[in-house]
């Protein structure tokens, strides 16, 4: 990693764009595990540049065409998506695992992670998890730089009873008792059990 340069008169350091911004600073981000058809067996790979798109159903990862993630969605058209909890860090880690011969099968016991079927889309999620999306592909978009964005339109969705918002418990509750996990870009997470109400000014439309 490069050295800080010397602040400006205005107290911020510039930032050399022939390297990753995003390797000097920490940035919090989701993290999920997407989960894919592959070849007679599914995959499961953790990522964290997701997010919805829009408000009506449609969720976005990004990915590379090297990836074999990118290349099962683009054969089968869909995925699933599951948001671990803080106490599957493990389990979501172990999705990274690298694959190893020739055939690139899964290194042993991915396969044996705790995992539920799909019930609209081929495809497996994490059992216990915060919030599962089954997805059919809407489009894939190509050239952000080696990277891909997968878009997604939502089929079916599923969360466990603690972690829904309803009438008569207080959103800080919820938090409280299903907390959320985030991964804090380059390479750490953390563990959110208390938040805070925004401060949206009068008269704040969505």
């Amino acid at each position: 990693m490069n050295e800080p340069s010397q602040a400006g008169e205005d107290g911020l350091i510039r930032l050399d764009l022939r390297f990753p911004i995003w390797d000097r600073v920490f940035t919090p981000a989701p993290l999920v595990v997407v989960g894919t058809r592959e070849g007679d067996g599914y995959d499961l790979a953790p990522k964290h540049m997701v997010t919805p798109l829009g408000w009506e159903g449609h969720f976005g990862f990004v990915c590379t065409p090297s990836h074999g993630t990118y290349q099962n969605v683009q054969e089968h058209g869909s995925f699933t998506v599951s948001f671990p909890r803080p106490d599957q860090v493990v389990v979501t880690s172990l999705t990274a695992a690298p694959r190893c011969g020739d055939e690139e099968e899964p290194t042993p016991g991915l396969s044996s992670l705790p995992t539920l079927p799909a019930e609209v889309v081929e495809g497996r999620v994490l059992r216990d998890a915060h919030l599962v999306l089954e997805c059919e592909l809407d489009r894939i978009v190509d050239d952000f730089g080696r990277a891909s964005l997968i878009a997604g339109r939502v089929v079916a969705a599923r969360v466990p009873a603690e972690a829904v918002r309803a009438t008569g418990v207080e959103d800080e509750e919820v938090v409280r008792r299903s907390p959320l996990l985030v991964y804090v870009n380059p390479g750490r997470y953390a563990e959110i059990t208390k938040t805070h109400p925004f401060p949206f000014p009068a008269g704040f439309q969505r």
